[in-house]
């Protein structure tokens, strides 16, 4: 913090105001104020760092003092690259002051320094909690409503800076770690620190990853409803359930896999003019899994205009769900006995090299096959 910053707010008669984002308050002309002012004149940085260890301990009752000093020293070893010291007297900062955004962003800085994931996450996701727990304070009982929304409003958009800067750093903690435990359990924290995140779509697609990857089925319906009920028009949701519930064998789940995808389809307008390549790709999807969906449930004639909506919308934009499409289109033909319509689009999927590649081989020779047999 600035030397400038700390006469914010003088005259105020207590040390550390908190509301519900802490700030550190040193009064002018008290003896702290006396004595962070002689420090600041200091330019050895070793006798700096000195002096803020004799100003914590002289000024031990005062805790915005304690915080403010401890930070400093913080600051003092980031300067020095002595991480894991500027961790410990960040943390120090933190225990006097536990609800201050501007000290948990300079701790997640120093583990970023450390490449530190862990340590990362956890601080930002604190300071997501915090920022969001603004709009839920409760009203002074002496205090109207206007005035009391307009100091929700500009305590939110003081912190906007530092929610943002702590949204970011912890969705990079998500996707550069490859345990998909780990990932799983910081995804589940972040949707709560961070909801309607502007990472939404990001994580949700990770957290489908991780979920299907270790063959949690159950944790990832959970995930994906719990997702959907903090915002029901969250499209990654829609589709990650519609894909989900497509291929579990509860009743109704089938029933559940199409409304999630034709509501998918209806938010995405992949076909208007302005729709752009995710908003093609989730609807290309979204028309994909509802044809498949359509297939299981028997209704193989209404899969195809899913099924040829989603190729269209898929092709030049994803490669493998683009396969994936042609693949269930060609078997939804064979399905119906139009093998000349089967045998095209399947030529056109085992060119795409991937999964789909063999399951797409072995359905055409079956197709040409039964094509040959037929005349």
């Amino acid at each position: 913090m600035k030397r400038g910053l700390l006469l914010l707010m003088v005259g105020l008669a207590c040390s550390l105001v908190q509301a519900q984002i802490d700030r550190i308050v040193i009064p002018a002309g008290t003896p702290e104020d006396q004595a962070l002012q002689e420090i600041s004149k200091e330019q050895d940085a070793q006798k700096k760092l000195s002096l803020y260890q004799d100003f914590v301990a002289k000024f031990a009752a005062n805790p915005a003092a304690v915080a403010y000093g401890n930070w400093q020293i913080s600051q003092q070893y980031q300067t020095s690259n002595d991480f894991a010291k500027a961790l410990e007297f960040g943390d120090k900062a933190l225990a006097s002051s536990p609800r201050n955004l501007d000290i948990l962003v300079s701790q997640a800085n120093i583990a970023q320094q450390m490449k530190d994931g862990a340590k990362t996450f956890q601080y930002c996701a604190t300071g997501g909690e915090i920022f969001n727990s603004i709009a839920k304070q409760a009203k002074p009982a002496d205090m109207n409503d206007a005035d009391f929304t307009a100091r929700v409003d500009d305590e939110r958009n003081s912190a906007k800076s530092s929610y943002e800067f702590m949204e970011a750093a912890a969705y990079n903690v998500i996707a550069s770690e490859n345990d998909n435990k780990a990932r799983m359990a910081y995804i589940e924290r972040y949707a709560t620190a961070f909801p309607k995140s502007r990472f939404e779509e990001q994580v949700t697609s990770y957290a489908m990853m991780s979920l299907s990857d270790s063959k949690d089925q159950a944790r990832l319906l959970a995930f994906g409803e719990k997702t959907l009920a903090a915002n029901p028009n969250s499209v990654p949701a829609l589709l990650l359930l519609a894909n989900s519930y497509a291929d579990d064998t509860k009743p109704g789940s089938l029933t559940k896999a199409a409304t999630y995808s034709q509501k998918a389809i209806e938010i995405s307008k992949a076909d208007a003019p302005d729709a752009d390549r995710s908003r093609k790709l989730s609807g290309g999807v979204a028309h994909s899994t509802l044809g498949y969906v359509y297939m299981k449930q028997d209704k193989t004639a209404a899969s195809i205009p899913e099924l040829k909506a989603a190729s269209s919308l898929l092709k030049g934009e994803d490669e493998q769900q683009y396969a994936i499409a042609l693949y269930r289109l060609g078997f939804a033909y064979g399905k119906l006995n139009k093998m000349a319509e089967a045998r095209e689009v399947l030529m056109e999927a085992v060119k795409i090299t991937g999964p789909v590649q063999q399951p797409a081989q072995d359905l055409l020779a079956k197709v040409s096959a039964a094509k040959t047999k037929a005349k």
